[in-house]
């Protein structure tokens, strides 16, 4: 998805974008990434005062390991998207140091969206906020069983510690 920023600057144009995109990448980028939909795109574009103004929302939904026990969970994510642009040959100063210079038109908004969404997917997600993960002996996946695994097992650097307070 491209937007000619500076033929948009110099005419003032407004312009809807919405489209739905591959996301295939996700996968590549995050291993705990089962599966996704289409990333909608949903923005308004426009050009005013010298600069383009590119904004709307991403939204995604997102099939994920939970960072506990590793059982697949769907995550809808939908952020907000604001960037604004500014082609180089531009004469009027900008002192806004949010505004993205442009060197090539058009200009390539998917870079964008990958940052915008990847930066937006939950760091750690959870099936459930009261998941019990898997047993750190065994393995087996503690919301469905109790393993049966014994729990007192001390770090063997700490072992001659744990008769320290027997006596009191």
């Amino acid at each position: 998805m491209e937007i000619h920023v500076q033929e948009m600057v110099s005419k003032g144009l407004k312009r809807s974008l919405r489209a739905s995109l591959n996301a295939d990448w996700l996968q590549e980028v995050r291993k705990d990434i089962i599966g996704a939909s289409p990333l909608e795109v949903d923005l308004t574009a426009r050009g005013e005062e010298g600069i383009a103004y590119v904004e709307g929302e991403l939204s995604i939904s997102v099939d994920i390991a939970c960072s506990r026990c590793l059982e697949p969970t769907n995550e809808r994510v939908a952020v907000p998207f604001a960037e604004k642009f500014k082609p180089a040959a531009s004469r009027k100063p900008s002192n806004d140091e949010e505004v993205i210079i442009v060197e090539e038109d058009p200009v390539d908004l998917e870079p964008f969206f990958e940052d915008t969404m990847l930066l937006s997917l939950p760091f750690a997600p959870l099936c459930s906020e009261n998941c019990k993960g898997l047993c750190h002996t065994c393995g087996a996946n503690l919301n469905e069983q109790n393993c049966g695994c014994t729990k007192d097992e001390i770090d063997p650097r700490l072992a001659a510690l744990k008769d320290l307070f027997k006596d009191r």
